[in-house]
């Protein structure tokens, strides 16, 4: 009997036992719900400020959106920018990137400076290399390819001049083309001349050397530190010019538009062909108080006569107003002699007298010291110059030139070593010399 009653006491107290444990199940169960529904609220709320739908976008945006709308649809892009910061630094950022592109300009593009707006018309997945390495950024210019390279021309010049010139700024100038500069050809022959007169081996330090190929500046670059290259854009000026023929009117009279820029530039220069050798200075044999002097084919033996026959390839003109006044002269003149050369031009303005509101005085130069193949002085020792004038053809030029420069060195010789140089003279007749 003990028995049964112990053991419905033990199952008593196991029940009772349980209780509390089915309680704390109950509690844990209805703290999870309580945490179940403040999450969904949460997230409920997230939602709300994010978007209706997990694929919707997010609230800020649909506000701009309406803001954009309600300002008649061209602030939406700002009221979402204002709203979004992070969006607002990327079309910044984008924008800053076209505008950059549209402000790159290369150099030597050849297209007057349109190819940016070349380059707008592709599609934004095609961006040349190129443009990745742009050269010069120009923002807000209009000037042109060709525009640029003009002014580079003309700084180019100045700078050469100022290097070049004397201390009272006077340079002497020639100009090249590749038949001329070839090696062995005229260039070098000039070049000796120098080396070889009686004070004259410092000239070639104010000389300014005029190329009108590239060949010819590559050729006086390995010859001589002052080297301007002088482009004409459509023209040819390599090869051999023959007088009248071809390109020659045209390289004579932008040769002498060149002068006239250098005296714009403040400064007085003697031009000079490359087919004349120097024995003496010229300074001080030109007239006095010239201001415009040209040498001569033949001298009639007054300086100031318009008798005389001009040759432009000696040429002294001094910088002042008057001078660049009489250049402007001799260009517009050109359309009253249709066809001819800037020295038959310069005779007849000569001849029908220089204006005198221009005020440029005009004298010639004895060929018994500036002389040439035509008329040339006979004393040696008064020559300064010889001119391969008067003669056609580069090579007969080049044959009586070496053998005047031969001529002029045995003198120096003959004088150097104490003998008597009287009556000595240059070998003619030659090819072209008489």
């Amino acid at each position: 009997m003990i028995r049964p009653q112990a053991g419905l006491l033990l199952r008593s107290l196991g029940a009772g036992g349980a209780r509390p444990a089915a309680m704390r199940s109950a509690t844990s169960l209805l703290l999870g719900a309580a945490l179940a529904t403040a999450f969904f609220l949460l997230y409920t709320s997230l939602c709300r400020d994010l978007g209706d739908s997990p694929g919707s976008p997010p609230r800020w945006e649909q506000r701009a959106r309406e803001a954009g709308a309600a300002g008649g649809g061209g602030g939406g892009g700002q009221g979402a920018a204002l709203l979004n910061p992070s969006k607002q630094r990327q079309d910044a950022a984008s924008k800053e990137q076209e505008e950059g592109r549209k402000e790159v300009v290369t150099r030597g593009d050849g297209d007057g400076g349109h190819g940016a707006r070349k380059d707008q018309g592709k599609g934004s997945g095609t961006t040349d290399n190129k443009q990745q390495q742009p050269q010069i950024v120009m923002p807000g210019t209009s000037t042109s390819t060709k525009q640029q390279q003009e002014q580079q021309s003309q700084d180019d010049l100045a700078d050469l001049l100022r290097r070049a010139a004397t201390a009272d700024k006077t340079v002497l100038m020639t100009a090249i083309n590749e038949a001329w500069a070839a090696p062995g050809s005229f260039l070098d022959l000039f070049l000796e001349s120098f080396r070889h007169g009686e004070g004259t081996a410092d000239l070639p330090r104010h000389l300014l050397i005029v190329a009108m190929d590239g060949k010819a500046f590559r050729r006086c670059l390995a010859v001589h530190p002052f080297c301007y290259w002088f482009r004409v854009a459509g023209m040819d000026f390599a090869g051999e010019q023959k007088y009248m023929k071809g390109d020659y009117l045209e390289m004579m009279w932008r040769r002498n538009r060149l002068q006239q820029r250098v005296l714009e530039l403040g400064y007085s220069f003697l031009f000079t062909d490359v087919d004349i050798l120097w024995f003496r200075p010229p300074f001080p044999r030109l007239p006095a108080g010239a201001q415009v002097v040209m040498s001569s084919d033949f001298f009639v033996g007054d300086p100031s006569s318009p008798g005389n026959y001009p040759n432009g390839g000696l040429l002294y003109v001094q910088s002042s107003p008057a001078a660049v006044a009489f250049y402007e002269h001799w260009q517009a003149s050109r359309a009253r002699f249709p066809g001819k050369h800037e020295q038959y031009v310069f005779d007849m303005i000569v001849k029908e007298g220089v204006p005198a509101s221009i005020g440029a005085a005009v004298r010639f130069l004895d060929t018994a010291v500036f002389g040439g193949f035509c008329q040339h002085g006979k004393d040696l020792g008064r020559v300064a110059t010889m001119h391969a004038n008067c003669c056609v053809g580069l090579e007969n030029k080049l044959f009586d030139l070496r053998n005047v420069l031969q001529d002029w060195k045995a003198y120096r010789a003959r004088v150097a070593a104490g003998g008597d140089a009287r009556g000595f003279s240059w070998r003619v007749p030659g090819r072209c010399i008489h």
